[in-house]
């Protein structure tokens, strides 16, 4: 193994401790732990003023709040998907006794191909789950035309496109139901959390009702079929502290987004992949396409790299089509998802986070370019 020190795909922004000690000193003083007290409020809001959106409710982790939109929108049957994301998107799909429908990824964004689509969709199709993928934007005009010529709702899986923008504002603004991640590895982050966005008031107070066991508003019956999602005050004040630096974290990220860029560029067979429609990025994750002129295969090259203390991720390896509890639906076949299945084999995402020096950025694109020589 070589000597440097170990470099991991991502590494958490942490602000000075001493920073987080007044917002833990107000809480203590306040003795109030979670149920949507002072910092939640004060997040909620913060969160609503800088993503440009109306109404949020703050989750302990993404995955709940994935799971708790699935059943706000009060789906049934059939939810087209992608089989190219992380687990929890389809598994959220289970927990709501909803049927996933795998369809194929576009090959230059690796999101949710809209062309293959409409073909899927069935009587017993009710909505669409789309996902950001590596945070860059969905075609979601295109999502939202079909959605709307079949009555469909759109949840978007948003985990990985916190402030991210398009040409008129905010991504998140799309879809009836939009969901966040705020776990560790996130570009922002309450430690663990996440989060739905919604369009109205309304909606917002059953989503609030159904994290909340289900409670009445005074808490003297139960009324829904909830859960226990909600984010505690400490969880909560550490977001209000890293949102204080999230922009300055996120010019970081866009120049080493920027430097591998320029330094990968013209190597055959590494293609880096980009956003569509962008006009703000949150250069969430940096991942390349390893094809077949590349000198190394794939597993070679993330080999090379570990063997240099460069700890990249196969994200997402193996397709959620091909895990035991999704490999039997039909739409799982690999004659379905050709595109897909060919973009599992080739990923690496290069580590990225913002303390991240250029000095380590160049040592990686040199063993890349000396690797394809």
């Amino acid at each position: 193994m070589n000597g440097r020190p170990p470099v991991f795909v991502t590494q958490p922004a942490l602000p000075e401790l001493e920073a987080f000690l007044p917002y833990l000193r107000e809480i203590w003083d306040s003795r109030m732990l979670t149920n949507g007290a002072a910092m939640h409020q004060r997040l909620e809001a913060a969160l609503c003023a800088y993503l440009g959106v109306e109404h949020i409710s703050l989750f302990c982790n993404g995955t709940q709040a994935l799971i708790t939109a699935l059943q706000a929108a009060g789906l049934s049957g059939e939810v087209i998907t992608t089989p190219y994301s992380f687990v929890a998107t389809a598994h959220s799909l289970l927990w709501n006794n909803l049927t996933p429908v795998f369809v194929d990824i576009d090959p230059h964004t690796l999101n949710l191909d809209p062309a293959r689509i409409e073909a899927a969709i069935t009587d017993q199709t009710t909505a669409i789950l789309p996902v950001h993928c590596y945070g860059h934007p969905c075609d979601v005009e295109a999502i939202r035309a079909i959605a709307e010529r079949h009555g469909l709702q759109v949840i978007y899986d948003a985990a990985h496109a916190f402030g991210v923008q398009d040409t008129n504002g905010s991504l998140l603004r799309h879809g009836d139901l939009v969901t966040l991640s705020f776990h560790a590895t996130k570009v922002f982050s309450t430690f663990e959390g996440g989060a739905v966005i919604c369009r109205d008031e309304a909606t917002k107070r059953r989503i609030d009702q159904l994290k909340n066991f289900g409670l009445s508003a005074d808490g003297s019956t139960v009324e829904l079929t909830g859960t226990n999602g909600k984010l505690s005050e400490i969880h909560a004040a550490f977001g209000l502290l890293q949102l204080e630096g999230l922009d300055e974290a996120l010019g970081k990220r866009r120049l080493i987004d920027q430097r591998y860029r320029e330094g990968l560029a013209g190597i055959a067979g590494i293609r880096c992949i980009e956003g569509r429609g962008e006009a703000v990025a949150n250069h969430a994750y940096f991942p390349i396409l390893v094809g077949p002129e590349f000198t190394l295969g794939r597993d070679a090259l993330f080999s090379l790299l570990a063997a240099h203390n460069i700890h990249g991720r196969r994200y997402f390896q193996p397709l959620i089509s091909g895990l035991p509890m999704y490999r039997g639906y039909p739409s799982s076949s690999a004659d379905n998802l050709p595109v897909a299945h060919q973009a599992v084999e080739q990923v690496i995402c290069l580590p990225i986070y913002p303390d991240l020096d250029f000095g380590t950025v160049d040592f990686i694109i040199g063993l890349i370019a000396g690797a394809g020589a």
